[in-house]
Parts: C-alpha cells; sequence; structure tokens
C-alpha cells in the first residue's frame, strides 16, 4: 500500500481544466435556457406546458395528502427550532410514511414519485420544518440515491437503494476544511489495495452526516500501475471503522440541521462500492446535481407562499393612521412584489421540474437557473415579510407567544433561507458555471483563438469556423418576432391581462443578452473569464428572461385548466412588469459598472491602504486559524454519529 499523497498544489488554469473536464461536454437534446443565452427564443420547448400522466399525478397526490395529515400533526417546528434537533420519533415516522424514498424506484421499495410531486413534497414539509427539508433533500437529491440511480451498476442498487428508500439515511461528503468550490485541491485519498481502497482524510459541512448511514465520498485515487485515479466517488458505510464524526456544527439557522465533520482514517471500502470508473466524481456529482439542485427553489417556493399567507393575515389586521397597512402603498408594494414572486418561482420550478420528468431536454442551465434565482428572490421574500411584520419580524416566535401574540417565525424563515444562497453552489460560483455553459457554442466555435496554448495552425481552423458560424448566427439577432405586434397573439385572450407583449420583451431581451455577450468576448477576449461581474448579470438577465417566460406560459396553463387563469394571468403581468425594470437596469449596469474601480480598491484593501479605517472597533472574534488544519491520521475526539434506527 502506497502512502497518502500530500495535498495538491494546482494554478488557476490547472483548477479551471479540472471543472471543465468534468462538465459535460455534449448537448444531445434540446434546452430552452441555452437557446435563450444564445438569441433565440424557442418558445415551442415548453409551451404547451408539459403535464404529468394522470397516474404519475395520482400517486402523487395520495402521498401529497398523507404527507400534508403527518406534516400537521407529528412535527413540532418550535421542538426543533428550541431543541436545535429534530426529535427521533419524527425521522421514524418519515421512514414509516416513505418519505426517505419519495424518489426511489417501487421496485426497490420507494415511491416512484416524479420530479414534480417529490418538489411538492419538499415544499410542503419544509414549510413545516426547513431542518426536515434538507435532510430529506440532502439524502434523495445529492445522497446514495441518486448518483447509484444514475451512474451505479444494477448490483449496487439491489444492495443499497433498498435500505435508502426504507431505513438507511444518507450524505454527500465532497467539501473539506480548505477546499469549497475548487474540487482540484481535494485532499482526501483513497488508495488501493487490493480488492479495497483505503480512505484517509477529513470532509466538513457533510449535511445528515451527524446521523447517516450510508455516505457518498469524493476522494481522489492516486495514479499507479492499472489505476489512471482521480477524484472518485465511493458508497461508504458510515459505522466502518476509522469513520469518526468529530463534530457536528452549528448554525445561524436550520438549527436542526445534522450537519458535521467526518473523518477517515484507514477505511477499508470494498472497489464494489466504487461509483463508476476512477476519476469520474466530479462529473458524477455534477450529473447528479442537474436534478438535484432542484430540490433548494422547491423549498424557496414553500417560503414564499407562508411569506404571502402571513403577509396577507397580519397586514390586513394591522392598522395604522386609520387603515390596515396592507393599503399604505409602501407596504402594498412588498405585498405585490411577494405575491407575484411566488407565482413566478413555481412556475419556474414546475416547468423546469415537469421537464426533467418527460427527459425531451437537457434541463442542466434551467436547473441552475432555478436554483439560483429561487435562492435569492425568496430570501428577499422573507426579508420583506420581516419589514412588513416590523418590530415583530425581528422578535423570535417564542418570545411573541411568551406575550401571548401568535408566534410568527418570520426572523427564523429569514436565518433558515440564507443558507441556499450557499447550498449546492454559491451565487457566485452558479453565476460562473451558468455563465460557462452559456458561451458554450462561442467557445466551440472560437475558444482556439483565445487560447494561449494552441497554434498558429489551430488559431488559424478556429478563425474558419467561427467566421462562417458568426455570419450564420449574428444576422438572426437582428430582427425578430418581438418587433411584431400579433406575435403571441394566443397570450391575450378576452377580459385577460396582455402577456403577449411580455412575451415579444424575452424574444427581444435574449437577442440583445447575445449581442452583448458577443461583443464583450469580441471586446475582452481570453480575459472574458476573469469578468465576473459582467458574467453574473449576463446570468441575471437570462434568469429574469426565463422566469418571464415560464410565468407567462403557467399562466396559460392555469386559464385553460383551472378556475384561476385570470387571476393568474393578473400576477404573470405584474410579475413582468417587475422583472422588466430589473432587467433594464442589468442591462444598463453591464457596460456602466464601478468593477475596475472595485478591483483597484479591494487591492488597496488587501494590501493594507486603508486599514485605518478599520480604527475605534473591537473585534470579539475568538483566537484560531481562519482554516482548521486537516491533518490525515487516527481521530483524536469523540465519535458524535448517532444513526436514527
Amino acid at each position: 500500500m502506497t502512502a497518502p499523497t500530500p495535498k495538491p498544489s494546482v494554478s488557476e488554469r490547472e483548477a479551471r481544466q479540472v471543472a471543465e473536464a468534468a462538465r459535460e461536454q455534449d448537448w444531445r437534446k434540446p434546452s430552452f435556457a441555452k437557446e435563450l443565452f444564445l438569441g433565440r427564443f424557442r418558445l415551442d420547448l415548453i409551451h404547451p406546458h408539459p403535464m404529468p400522466p394522470p397516474e404519475d399525478a395520482l400517486r402523487g397526490e395520495e402521498f401529497l395528502a398523507r404527507l400534508r395529515a403527518f406534516c400537521e400533526t407529528k412535527i413540532d417546528s418550535a421542538r426543533i427550532e428550541r431543541e436545535a434537533r429534530i426529535p427521533d420519533e419524527t425521522i421514524k415516522g418519515l421512514k414509516e410514511l416513505g418519505a426517505l424514498g419519495m424518489k426511489i424506484d417501487t421496485k426497490y421499495g420507494g415511491l416512484g414519485l416524479t420530479q414534480v410531486y417529490y418538489n411538492k413534497a419538499l415544499a410542503l414539509v419544509g414549510s413545516a420544518s426547513p431542518a426536515i427539508g434538507a435532510l430529506l433533500s440532502a439524502h434523495q437529491s445529492i445522497g446514495v440515491p441518486q448518483p447509484l440511480k444514475i451512474f451505479g451498476t444494477q448490483e449496487q442498487k439491489d444492495a443499497f437503494l433498498p435500505r435508502c428508500a426504507t431505513t438507511d439515511i444518507t450524505a454527500f461528503l465532497l467539501t473539506e476544511p480548505d477546499v469549497g468550490s475548487d474540487p482540484a485541491r481535494l485532499a482526501t485519498t483513497a488508495v488501493p489495495d487490493g480488492d479495497h481502497y483505503v480512505l484517509d482524510g477529513v470532509k466538513l459541512w457533510t449535511t445528515n452526516g451527524v446521523v447517516a448511514d450510508l455516505l457518498v465520498v469524493m476522494a481522489r485515487v492516486p495514479k499507479s500501475e492499472g489505476h489512471r485515479g482521480g477524484i472518485t466517488a465511493f458508497v461508504v458505510e458510515a459505522d466502518s471503522e476509522g469513520v469518526t464524526v468529530e463534530n457536528r456544527n452549528a448554525f445561524m439557522g436550520l438549527r436542526g440541521l445534522e450537519n458535521g465533520v467526518t473523518r477517515f482514517h484507514q477505511v477499508r471500502v470494498p472497489a464494489a462500492n466504487r461509483i463508476g470508473p476512477e476519476g469520474a466524481g466530479l462529473k458524477i456529482a455534477l450529473t447528479t446535481l442537474n436534478t438535484g439542485r432542484l430540490s433548494l427553489p422547491a423549498m424557496c417556493v414553500g417560503a414564499g407562499k407562508w411569506c404571502l399567507k402571513i403577509a396577507r393575515e397580519w397586514s390586513g389586521a394591522r392598522e395604522q393612521w386609520g387603515k390596515p397597512v396592507a393599503h399604505h402603498e409602501a407596504v402594498g408594494a412588498k405585498i405585490s412584489f411577494i405575491a407575484a414572486t411566488t407565482f413566478a418561482l413555481e412556475a419556474v420550478l414546475d416547468l423546469s421540474s415537469q421537464m426533467a420528468d418527460e427527459d425531451r431536454n437537457d434541463i442542466r442551465i434551467e436547473a441552475a437557473l432555478a436554483k439560483l434565482y429561487g435562492s435569492e428572490m425568496a430570501w428577499l421574500m422573507a426579508d420583506e415579510l420581516v419589514q412588513i411584520r416590523g418590530g415583530r419580524g425581528f422578535e423570535t416566535a417564542e418570545s411573541l407567544a411568551a406575550r401571548g401574540e401568535r408566534a410568527v417565525p418570520a426572523e427564523q424563515i429569514l436565518r433558515d433561507l440564507r443558507i441556499n444562497r450557499i447550498f449546492e453552489g454559491s451565487t457566485e460560483i452558479m453565476h460562473l458555471l451558468i455563465a460557462r455553459e452559456a458561451v458554450d457554442a462561442h467557445l466551440k466555435v472560437a475558444g482556439d483563438l483565445i487560447d494561449p496554448d494552441k497554434t498558429l495552425s489551430d488559431k488559424a481552423k478556429a478563425g474558419a469556423r467561427a467566421g462562417g458560424f458568426y455570419a450564420r448566427w449574428l444576422p438572426k439577432l437582428v430582427t425578430g418576432p418581438g418587433q411584431l405586434p400579433r406575435s403571441y397573439a394566443e397570450f391575450h385572450p378576452p377580459g385577460h391581462a396582455d402577456l403577449s407583449g411580455h412575451l415579444r420583451y424575452v424574444e427581444r431581451g435574449a437577442r440583445k443578452l447575445a449581442r452583448s455577450t458577443f461583443y464583450a468576448m469580441s471586446r475582452w477576449q481570453g480575459k472574458m473569464e476573469t469578468k465576473q461581474g459582467f458574467l453574473g448579470r449576463v446570468v441575471d438577465i437570462g434568469a429574469e428572461l426565463f422566469a418571464m417566460s415560464a410565468a407567462c406560459v403557467r399562466a396559460e396553463l392555469l386559464r385553460t385548466t383551472e378556475d384561476h387563469g385570470r387571476e393568474a394571468y393578473q400576477l404573470a403581468d405584474v410579475f413582468c412588469r417587475q422583472s422588466r425594470i430589473r432587467v433594464e437596469e442589468l442591462f444598463a449596469r453591464l457596460w456602466t459598472n464601478t468593477d475596475e474601480l472595485d478591483r483597484k480598491v479591494v487591492r488597496g484593501v488587501l494590501s493594507g491602504t486603508y486599514t485605518w479605517l478599520e480604527a475605534g472597533v473591537i473585534d470579539p472574534s475568538g483566537d484560531g486559524a481562519w482554516i482548521a488544519e486537516a491533518v490525515p491520521g487516527p481521530s483524536k475526539r469523540d465519535n458524535v454519529h448517532r444513526p436514527i434506527h
């Protein structure tokens, strides 16, 4: 057995190459969002709105009814917040209900719910307790079930999925104390030893790790004879010898989250537990997240619905200056924002989820946009709710109850939602990830032109390819249906708000966005990847255009299938008008911003130029390293692992 390899030291370029190698390279299916970033508004890919088969809807609704009854009678959210722990009996009840197996096929003992109904279930249970929503999501969206569903062998599925569906909680372990969104520096090793691998390393922020029975662990296999090496995924029994949960972490929100630090010391894992080939770990992780990310906006939708309910009830009951506060314009605008945005978030979620179920489209960008947009907008809605509630919004539910008022946990939902802008890819990382996919077509035809490692011959060939592509593509960005007054007329039925104008705006906006992206690539070329402010705004514009499209399509669906068509059209209209204001501001900020000045200030801050500005305060932080050392070796701490059986 060879000694564990030291922590990799990699350059920025090498880190980018690792991330690039892990992403899915080809587009074998159409993508609405990809086309949107290329200036092509493919409404036909999302309209008419896809619908689930009746049998899937029936099975989903039946489970939602059982889950609602459980949430109303068996989940004590205040107790979870007070004790910072989900009671064991609650988790056992969820197991008996089948909630661990919502997404697992019925042949393995699961419920076999579609993505649409899995998300509806998460929104429901997450509204009762965000900590429980996080537990179920981490278990099924990124834990053992999802990667095995896509990449596992039949033997692995037979061995592990029945356990995941009924009894065993799972966790996903990628992050390390000094490795976040830069997996090229992953230090945990898996050294081949006969028909086993030996794991050594430390993993941080292991959601569910404290109570998990099974783990998906990402570790680096050293390259050697017969082993291609690279970051690789393994299923690990949490009670294996050498596995120690060294700490249960505590956070500003999600106080019931069973998240910890897990150490592996000489942990022997059968080679049969390796998921996919060596070196495929990051690709497995990213592919798993393509649909796994949809669980997070599901709980954001649930939060939006709850915020709307509380805002409506409170602002109708609370009076100021002779009338309910809802009728004061400053408060009313906040309520309108919450209502319209909740409608749009649900539209984005349901559309993306139904497309995931149908599997006719590549939804990697749609799912990422849903995660990005949902997490940002849900946080804003919760913040507005706290403002609407005033001092009571800042007061805890327990304190409100103690003095005889309704125990509304507004400040708690603000704390609980904050992590969503960091979980499963921070907003900043999501901007870069989506931007990379958005410019993929450009890099495929012109990437060699700006690659310093390419030869003159390669650059000449790339120039010829790029010339042909842009000669065909650029003229199509000049005019389109968005400039024709009667386009999308079916979205202006009699007696309803006019949504056709918003779709024409989306079509024009998509072409403008594509032109802006092309101009930026021409201007900055190889430095484009460093313009993170610009790329973030491009992605945010795309997110707004996608949300507007989804809102309009959902409104038309509700008009033709349910009783709330007119109200849905009104909400979609208001949302689109609010969204268009944000889009116009983002377009303006593409070229008028302080990005360059900001970089200068940052250099000054880091060099100590402005330390005088920090005078006059006391830093209450404790002593200790900024990043804890994660030296491989045996654990020196008690094992706080507590499986729930």
